[in-house]
């Protein structure tokens, strides 16, 4: 998973707003990162490891000259970080420069019929191919697009590419399975990763589609569909949807990083969510209601939440539904499910590639599909028949944080609409656990304020230790996992997120003293059972950090260090407030590790490869 830009101006170098929106699209992608521009007949290019502002310094990517111009921040797939390995890649003759996201499975066969037939390639890249094979193809055909067409359909696997030529007159884009939108704006026209990129140039956007290509001038884009041929057929044009995104909730606002802004943001991301139409959760709800088996499809963070709502449809709607890590659904429910089954597919980006992937193979056996996404005409609103979005706004942090509360509202509201249809609850009980849901972002406001520096000084006393237990019970099993989760991504530590009954089955033998177990223990119906797992612990000199209410006088004894909650926060929706602390807990470690949060190693916001 990468960032690519491609920007056309009328006037003006474009450079500098190339390296800028790499510098936005950077929590894609951030082992290195390249500039490619046109100017008088000639292609220029920068490019080297590290990250953008670095290489900036040592190169100075705005004294590239040109009006058209491509760049690119790599998540490395292909050859590790290095000069030559970074994008943008050329052909022999320098007469062509590529930017390419996703992944060429057939590359090692095009590298070597390349090869044979005379080329030199200097990478371990498998983009590399496609300056080559564009050059061939511009040896029958002087326009880049048509020439870019050609050679599509050799190619198997993902992409999103932008490819310039030597001309200078024209900026070509694709895609399949990989994200690409255009920017429309009044000095210029643009393509992106992502929204972030163009959106201090215009507001103004078209979603690219699969098999579809674009070509941007100064005077405008024009829109083609890829022919199985490698031909062309012009498409009529489209109105663009307005972003009401801001530039502002795009970075930062005065917070040290991303992930902490986003953290303060989730009451406001969760009353926005909480606003989703009561309408639309019902057709939801009534789809839901019409199929036998029920299955939650997500990975990482979103997997977490269909765990937790497991526990909500069960209890709430007295549906079971089963949860499956999207990279196992093809050994798992591949070829076992049918139109009786009901799909919720759950992702933040809606471009996840395990769970597209997954989600094809279920569509092709019959099942209806509905998609949880953040992100408006993604890929898996595609293949979805129908759609929620949730309203977290733009996530740019890589761990997600918003992304969890935001699909626990929303799987929480369809919970609760669905036990009215299946009869589980009553009209006046639905309407007082809507009145509990919607209190919810008052009560996080509140953690926020009062339990951050508390977190903080937890994080800074156990900083040093190697590793970590995350252990809860009944639906507080999904939030210890997404605890674990945040501080292995970005502390760098061992951490194991455990149901507690399952602990000494194993587990407890690593305990010794001193061993720090964080116990996600809200006052329901599985607190007795709790307590005798951390006497377990304790009597094994464990360091008991337990996040509970702060009325539970018993679990506040026992433990070593305490982040008290409101016991006003519903046992059944506890997550979407107890992983709060769990998500500061890892920003501090992190930050106490000297680590930065919002780039955690050999991570990337949106896993767009298999």
């Amino acid at each position: 998973m990468c960032g690519i830009i491609g920007a056309v101006l009328v006037q003006g170098l474009v450079a500098p707003l190339i390296r800028q929106s790499l510098k936005r699209l950077e929590y894609r992608g951030y082992d290195s990162s390249g500039i490619a521009t046109v100017n008088a007949g000639r292609i220029y290019i920068k490019k080297d490891k590290g990250k953008i502002d670095d290489i900036h310094r040592r190169l100075n990517f705005d004294a590239l000259p040109g009006v058209i111009g491509i760049g690119h921040t790599r998540w490395a797939t292909h050859g590790p970080p290095s000069r030559q390995n970074a994008h943008p890649h050329i052909d022999c003759s320098n007469r062509i420069a590529v930017v390419h996201n996703g992944i060429i499975e057939n590359y090692q066969e095009l590298r070597e019929s390349l090869v044979d037939r005379g080329h030199i390639l200097l990478s371990e890249t498998d983009t590399e191919v496609l300056p080559h094979l564009i050059e061939e193809s511009l040896q029958t055909t002087k326009e880049l697009v048509q020439a870019v067409a050609k050679i599509l359909p050799q190619i198997e696997g993902s992409y999103a590419i932008a490819v310039l030529d030597t001309s200078g007159t024209a900026l070509v884009c694709a895609r399949k399975e990989s994200p690409l939108l255009l920017g429309l704006g009044t000095t210029g026209f643009y393509c992106a990763s992502d929204v972030p990129a163009f959106l201090p140039m215009t507001r103004k956007t078209l979603v690219l589609e699969d098999g579809e290509i674009a070509c941007l001038t100064a005077q405008g884009a024009v829109l083609y569909r890829l022919l199985s041929t490698g031909g062309l057929a012009q498409l009529p044009p489209r109105q663009p949807t307005t972003v009401q995104w801001t530039l502002d909730m795009a970075e930062k606002g005065g917070y040290p990083h991303f992930m902490l802004k986003e953290i303060h943001e989730q009451p406001r991301a969760l009353l926005d969510t909480l606003r989703i139409r009561k309408e639309k959760l019902q057709k939801f709800a009534e789809e839901i209601n019409k199929h036998q088996t029920v299955c939650a499809v997500a990975a990482g963070t979103s997997y977490h939440a269909t765990l937790a709502s497991r526990y909500m449809f069960s209890q709430i709607a007295g549906r079971f539904m089963h949860s499956v890590v999207a990279s196992e659904s093809p050994e798992i429910i591949d070829t076992s499910l049918g139109n009786d089954a009901v799909i919720i597919a759950v992702s933040q980006s809606g471009e996840t590639i395990d769970t597209l992937h997954a989600l094809k193979g279920l569509k092709r056996q019959g099942c209806t599909i509905l998609a949880i996404t953040n992100t408006v005409d993604s890929s898996i609103t595609r293949l979805a028949d129908d759609v929620l979005y949730t309203q977290a706004g733009p996530e740019i942090g890589v761990a997600a944080t918003k992304t969890f509360v935001t699909q626990l509202a929303c799987l929480a509201s369809l919970s609760i609409h669905l036990g009215e249809i299946t009869g589980k609850q009553k009209h006046r009980e639905a309407s007082e656990l809507f009145l509990k849901l919607n209190k919810i972002p008052d009560l996080l406001q509140s953690i926020i304020r009062n339990r951050e520096s508390l977190v903080k000084e937890t994080a800074q006393q156990y900083v040093a230790k190697p590793s970590f237990f995350f252990l809860g019970r009944g639906i507080s099993r999904a939030t210890a996992m997404e605890g674990a989760l945040k501080i292995k991504e970005l502390a760098y530590v061992h951490a194991e997120g455990y149901p507690a009954g399952e602990s000494k089955h194993g587990p407890i033998a690593l305990v010794e003293e001193g061993f720090p177990v964080v116990f996600v223990a809200p006052n329901d119906r599985t607190r007795r059972f709790i307590l005798g797992n951390i006497m377990e612990m304790k009597s094994r000199l464990a360091e008991i950090i337990t996040i509970c209410s702060s009325e539970d006088e018993r679990l506040i004894e026992l433990s070593d260090r305490v982040v008290a909650m409101p016991p006003t926060l519903s046992n059944i929706f506890s997550p979407i407030g107890y992983v709060v602390p769990l998500q500061f807990l890892a920003y501090y470690a992190a930050i106490q590790r000297g680590f930065s949060p919002d780039q955690p190693r050999n991570l990337a916001k949106a896993v767009t490869v298999l």
